[in-house]
């Protein structure tokens, strides 16, 4: 039977039979998304200066980030490089969209970051970009007292890691 399943982080919806191993949008893990009906979200937070600033700072990171691989998506010199640069450009934006809703913004910013025309250089700077952002993320996640919030900087910690080690496993692969 088809069902309506939500994130519970990004408050996307999918369409399935049953609910995805990983939010389709965000990357969330499965233990975030639930029937819709059962869903309880809102990025209508209350947010304190620190979470503010953190939240900002969040979405200029996503919006790099994601502008970067978009760039990598179409420079790559490598076929499968450009699908894998493609997905993550989308989950990097649909991350960017999770802090335009917290900070009441009209639309994402844009950004035109640089990239590589080698592949193995893309994978480089994809690694030192994750990296910076679980690092951010978590520092962020310390300094918060939202539960809301907790829940989100907690989520894409998780998120970043995955991207983290796929990066591992296509640099080593390509070694």
């Amino acid at each position: 039977m088809i069902k309506l399943f939500r994130c519970k982080i990004c408050g996307d919806g999918y369409i399935g039979v049953e609910p995805p191993g990983r939010c389709p949008f965000c990357g969330a893990e499965d233990k975030w998304i639930v029937e819709a009906k059962l869903a309880d979200v809102t990025f209508d937070v209350e947010l304190t200066p620190v979470e503010k600033a953190n939240a900002e700072k969040a979405l200029g990171l996503e919006v790099g980030n994601s502008s970067f691989y978009f760039c990598a998506a179409r420079e790559t010199d490598d076929a499968e490089g450009k699908i894998l640069f493609k997905a993550l450009a989308k989950v990097e934006n649909e991350h960017a969209t999770i802090w335009k809703k917290l900070l009441k913004l009209e639309k994402v910013p844009e950004a035109n970051e640089p990239c590589h025309t080698h592949n193995l250089k893309n994978l480089e700077e994809a690694h030192a970009r994750e990296e910076r952002a679980i690092k951010f993320y978590r520092q962020a996640l310390a300094q918060s007292t939202n539960p809301r919030l907790k829940q989100i900087l907690a989520a894409l910690v998780q998120v970043e890691t995955d991207h983290l080690q796929l990066h591992e496993q296509r640099m080593a692969s390509k070694v």
